[in-house]
């Protein structure tokens, strides 16, 4: 007799599929993922993993435990619910603002529940390690994280409540931390590959996460929210947001000196570049932002748009917004629609600026009059930047900064992220250790997350059909799906081929549904996405079954013995 955790029936499984999508789903793993009875809706952004959803989401899980202790790290759990100092000395208890869970409890304390660990963690190995004896060391966790997601959407993709795996190293030294970092790059390798996910690892921005390095492993998928490039001459590959561009300095003696023009009702780049006769890309937009509440120009190219996000990232943790009507009038220097940095950078407000701005290129920009522009304004000549960031939207086909060949442009969902923090909470919670010399030495960490839930996800939107879901094997809720195709004689060989397989060692489920017709069951068998499915059908007299590949769609039919041993070897 099989073991009995080994095979399922249908008939005992709580299961409802369902023909429809449902009415607010727009990705196709939201669709899959409710239809086949994976997952239920219980709240926006909350969702309860049924028995077969379960089953998937702890062999991701597995599946990052054992590439994760073989690099030797040592998994904890830590709490959900946290107390409030803690981020409050990391500073991240502001500047997580709406995204953060608060709570408090019948006496007034604060709290909240966890978007990531870096404090706690820290704050562990200070009590735990007090010596360079007991590092390096590796903690990991697979727990629940919360973040108060204005519009959580596209089911577990993106919700408020999500399982994630994330790990932290702690090294004395900072050739430590590489190496710790090298160890996890190769970890999450070992990782996707074994999902079966289609990913690629590519150049990010530290954020607020600070750190000098940073990596995320993307799974492309229509449905993702991160976009990124790729090179397709050279390994190139970063998130939008890293991209950088490489812009030579330009020879500015032979522009004439900045000569004022009349241009009357042109507030726009698009009513200037009309009314001059010029291309848009001859202009300068400088984008007035507020940066912690201190006025600060953006300059790019007037053919090209600032990218808030990538701004955000590049300034963090400092809040970015854009200025409104009220600022103007509270600041008269600043000519709405009219603004240039001659004169202004460095004085009136600070002067940012895309790289394409470089020393000695010309521009067509706001002369700080109404109606007024001025041309041949030269950087670096009649204006200094103070800071040169990426700021723009990339588009396709903008050049590589490694070797100039146009880029692509995909969409992806983050499925990774690994940084090197350095000391940054090291130094909030003073974590140090007795060194070899006998003196404090100030810890270095790395943080390192998978988004477990999320790769559920991930997998669903790439690997499904037109059909439904198609697991690959090692993340399956079953290695065999088999299906009674008929009365009491089809049933009783699904059974028996589900016992002799689930005795060959293979996770079985068997549809012996009373009352549910073949068709429903074969619609069924290929919404729920396991890798084979074996038919007891017309041919079950002769103990003779349908072995199909749900992938593929391939068929052959092969006795009860014949089909055992083929898909137990």
């Amino acid at each position: 007799m099989a073991n009995a955790a080994q095979v399922q029936r249908m008939s005992r499984l709580m299961i409802k599929t369902l023909r429809d999508d449902p009415a607010d789903a727009e990705t196709a793993s939201h669709k899959l993922l409710v239809r086949a009875g994976y997952v239920r809706r219980t709240s926006a952004g909350i969702w309860t993993w049924l028995p077969l959803g379960k089953k998937v989401l702890e062999n991701v899980s597995r599946i990052v435990r054992e590439e994760m202790d073989a690099i030797g790290g040592q998994e904890v759990l830590l709490p959900a619910l946290l107390p409030k100092e803690p981020y409050e000395a990391s500073g991240r208890w502001e500047e997580y603002g709406d995204l953060l869970f608060r709570l408090k409890d019948r006496k007034g304390t604060d709290y909240l529940l966890g978007p990531t660990h870096e404090e706690i963690f820290t704050l562990t190995v200070k009590d735990q390690c007090t010596s360079y004896k007991d590092l390096p060391v590796i903690l990991y966790q697979i727990q629940t994280k919360y973040r108060d997601e204005a519009r959580p959407r596209s089911g577990v993709l993106r919700g408020r409540e999500f399982q994630m795996k994330d790990s932290y190293s702690f090294d004395t030294t900072d050739e430590g931390l590489v190496e710790s970092y090298a160890l996890h790059r190769e970890a999450y390798t070992k990782i996707f590959e074994r999902l079966g996910l289609d990913y690629r690892i590519v150049s990010a921005v530290s954020g607020a996460m600070g750190g000098s390095a940073s990596e995320e492993f993307l799974a492309p998928a229509t449905a993702g929210e991160d976009t990124f490039v790729d090179c397709p001459a050279c390994d190139y590959a970063a998130n939008t947001e890293a991209v950088t561009a490489k812009i030579a300095p330009a020879d500015g003696s032979a522009h004439g000196p900045v000569e004022e023009l009349d241009t009357p009702d042109t507030p726009t780049i698009e009513t200037l570049a009309e009314h001059l006769g010029v291309p848009a890309s001859a202009t300068l937009k400088n984008l007035l932002v507020k940066v912690d509440g201190e006025i600060v120009a953006v300059g790019v190219p007037g053919d090209r748009e600032v990218d808030l996000g990538k701004l955000g990232e590049h300034l963090a943790p400092a809040a970015v917004e854009l200025v409104t009507a009220e600022d103007f009038t509270d600041r008269p220097d600043l000519v709405r629609g009219y603004v240039g940095p001659q004169g202004m950078a460095g004085k009136s407000f600070r002067f940012i600026a895309d790289p394409r701005i470089a020393p000695g290129t010309a521009w067509i920009t706001g002369a700080n009059k109404p109606g007024t522009h001025a041309k041949n304004v030269v950087a670096g000549r009649d204006f200094d930047v103070d800071d040169y960031l990426d700021v723009v939207v990339v588009e396709p086909g903008d050049p590589c900064p490694n070797c100039g060949t146009g880029l692509r442009i995909d969409r992806a969902i983050e499925i990774g992220h690994i940084f090197q923090l350095g000391r940054k909470y090291a130094d909030a919670f003073e974590l140090d250790v007795l060194g070899q010399n006998g003196k404090p030495a100030r810890v270095t960490m790395g943080s390192y997350g998978i988004g477990v839930s999320r790769a559920v996800a991930a997998l669903a939107e790439q690997t499904h059909d037109a059909s439904g879901l198609c697991w690959p094997r090692e993340v399956a809720p079953a290695d065999v799906h088999v299906v009674a195709a008929g009365k009491a004689k089809q049933t009783e060989l699904a059974l028996e081929v589900g016992d002799k397989l689930g005795a060959a060692g293979l996770r079985v489920l068997v549809d012996d549904r009373p009352g549910v017709s073949p068709g429903v069951k074969f619609t069924d068998a290929e919404l729920l996405g396991v890798p084979t499915i074996v038919v007891a059908g017309r041919r079950a007299a002769e103990g003779v079954v349908e072995v199909k590949d749900r992938r593929t769609g391939e068929r052959e039919e092969l006795t009860v013995e014949e089909a055992v041993a083929r898909l137990s070897a």
